[in-house]
């Protein structure tokens, strides 16, 4: 497959135009640039236009690859990089299939992968990825507790065949389970699917109380509008990859009144001033809607643009164990992010263990609601 994109990035538009300077820390960055899950890629690319020129004391060099959400191209740029561009550590991919490619070969070379999507692995296989984004677990246990106090009883799933749907398959039977909530009717559907009738309808005919849509980027708004399209009338709640304006835009009036479990980047105005993490995510939404324009904010930007501050901590001390371009220090890199609590991101508060790479808490999430067009944050 031809690679339809490829670039070296650095936040400076001074140091782009040096563009044969050797940087000290090289990074490289896998994201669905092209496809099914192009929706998150592009912001996720986004979010590196926002990163300083160092990061920890080292000048950054970025190497940008498109994985064309596909896992196979996404292992074949993770080998790239380690074989030929002698990168210290990867980040990517925003989507789970491609991201579950990379960490493969993350483990095999030993260098640490920062994943901007909520990947799940097998148990030994994830000992080098790190997660940017926050568990399901994490998110259907708040929409669980949510659809609890507004008193549903049955809920149906509407979601992708893939790892992801059914990973919060899963995690929301689970969660809604231990709140009383039985789950009366599963339908899946591919992410390249244009059209969800025939699962909607079933969906429609299990007589739920409320749906729950397992979708991602533009793609949440089809299954979410085929449900109200075959007269759907109790709640449809939406995952945190469906957190992006595009769910709105897309879905137009048949989204209103919507609930979505989202990260802190897409309202951080509504963060009480005590939360750690929202001085830091206002900031990042005014600067990248500067950048790119009034309603662009969105939780997939922000996981790439949580990755330098996440690395502001922990590369000055992986720096005093080995030098960048080392096996030692690439070891340093995995041992400090297992050790250094409580780091703070826009998205919450991080804080990986040897038995955890996740580390996002309830204190990363929010519920928002679509109200006349636009977010709005509902009671915690």
């Amino acid at each position: 497959m031809t690679i339809p994109f490829r670039a070296s990035v650095l936040a400076f538009a001074s140091v782009l135009a040096a563009g044969q300077a050797r940087a000290d820390l090289t990074i490289g960055v896998s994201m669905p640039l092209t496809g099914p899950a192009s929706g998150l890629g592009i912001p996720s690319k986004n979010g590196f236009a926002l990163w300083p020129a160092t990061v920890g004391g080292e000048k950054v060099k970025l190497v940008i690859l498109d994985d064309a959400s596909d896992p196979t191209q996404a292992g074949k740029n993770a080998r790239r990089f380690i074989a030929e561009d002698k990168v210290d550590l990867i980040i990517g991919s925003s989507a789970t299939g491609p991201s579950m490619a990379i960490s493969e070969v993350a483990a095999e070379s030993q260098t640490v992968q920062l994943s901007t999507s909520p990947v799940e692995l097998p148990e030994g296989k994830g000992g080098w990825t790190f997660r940017l984004a926050q568990s399901n677990a994490v998110m259907a246990s708040g929409l669980a507790r949510q659809m609890k106090g507004a008193n549903i009883k049955t809920l149906a799933f509407l979601g992708y065949s893939d790892g992801y749907g059914e990973s919060w398959l899963r995690e929301i039977s689970a969660a809604a389970k231990a709140m009383g909530i039985q789950v009366v009717a599963v339908e899946r559907y591919g992410r390249a699917d244009t059209s969800v009738t025939a699962q909607a309808l079933k969906v429609v005919a299990a007589r739920p109380d409320a749906v729950l849509v397992v979708g991602s980027g533009s793609g949440a708004a089809m299954p979410h509008k085929a449900l109200i399209e075959r007269g759907f009338q109790g709640k449809v709640y939406q995952t945190h990859s469906a957190a992006s304006n595009d769910l709105i835009r897309l879905g137009g009036k048949d989204v209103e009144g919507a609930v979505v479990v989202a990260g802190l980047a897409v309202t951080p105005e509504a963060l009480p001033d005590s939360h750690p993490s929202k001085k830091l995510a206002v900031d990042f939404v005014e600067r990248y809607e500067k950048q790119f324009g009034a309603g662009t904010r969105n939780q997939f930007a922000a996981h790439s643009y949580d990755a330098q501050l996440l690395l502001q901590y922990v590369v000055p001390e992986a720096l005093k164990k080995g030098k960048p371009g080392t096996p030692e220090f690439r070891a340093a890199l995995k041992q400090v992010l297992e050790s250094t609590p409580n780091i703070p991101i826009t998205q919450g508060v991080i804080h990986y263990t040897p038995t955890d790479h996740f580390g996002l808490g309830s204190n990363s999430r929010m519920l928002l609601t679509i109200d006349k067009g636009a977010w709005k944050a509902l009671a915690p």
